[in-house]
């Protein structure tokens, strides 16, 4: 929520990352060119992200981690289907690299900030770097910028060992993070 929206009016909530990464950069005037061409380049790297990159890799590691449980079946099929994905995925970054240090408007942007997270993990999701010289080249680039380093570091101080957790609280985290089903609308709201 921002209490001090651009137009002046009350307080502004926004959610979904690319949303409120469009507002902070234009708000501060900075990561996302609002020259047309520019803009828009940048627009179609956060949709793909959000439409694609994120979703598909998410996948990966959900059916990675499910096959660790030999409860929930055979996820060879699943494994296989987002592993070529997420492959396919790293051949998308790689080709909108070729021949730029950016993803978009050929300057460090939100479409690299929203995206280099989820490549940055690409030794566990079994990607060879060497098949992707442009994503490897990316990946360094902004590996080495000092705002990335202190924003990876974040947090680190609340990792935890999830072999240490009890049965019970795995089960508890498992049932927030999975198998949710929609929330009906408040009744509260219903009059209004």
């Amino acid at each position: 929520v921002d209490t001090e929206p651009l137009d002046g009016g009350g307080p502004l909530p926004i959610f979904e990352s690319a949303a409120i990464m469009m507002y902070v950069a234009e708000k501060a005037g900075k990561f996302f060119p609002q020259d047309t061409r520019g803009k828009y380049e940048v627009t179609q790297w956060l949709m793909w992200q959000m439409a694609n990159q994120g979703p598909k890799m998410g996948e990966q590691g959900h059916f990675r981690r499910a096959a660790e449980n030999p409860a929930n079946g055979d996820q060879s099929y699943a494994i296989r289907r987002f592993d070529d994905e997420v492959h396919r995925l790293y051949g998308v970054l790689n080709l909108g690299l070729h021949g730029k240090s950016w993803l978009a408007a050929g300057e460090y942007t939100i479409a690299d900030m929203i995206s280099y997270p989820w490549a940055s993990y690409w030794e566990p999701r079994g990607i060879d770097l060497a098949e992707f010289p442009n994503v490897a080249r990316w990946l360094e680039a902004i590996a080495a910028r000092p705002g990335v380093v202190r924003g990876m570091a974040a947090g680190q101080e609340l990792a935890e060992d999830f072999s240490k957790l009890s049965a019970e609280e795995k089960q508890r985290r498992a049932k927030i993070l999975a198998n949710q089903r929609a929330v009906p609308i408040p009744k509260e709201w219903l009059g209004a």
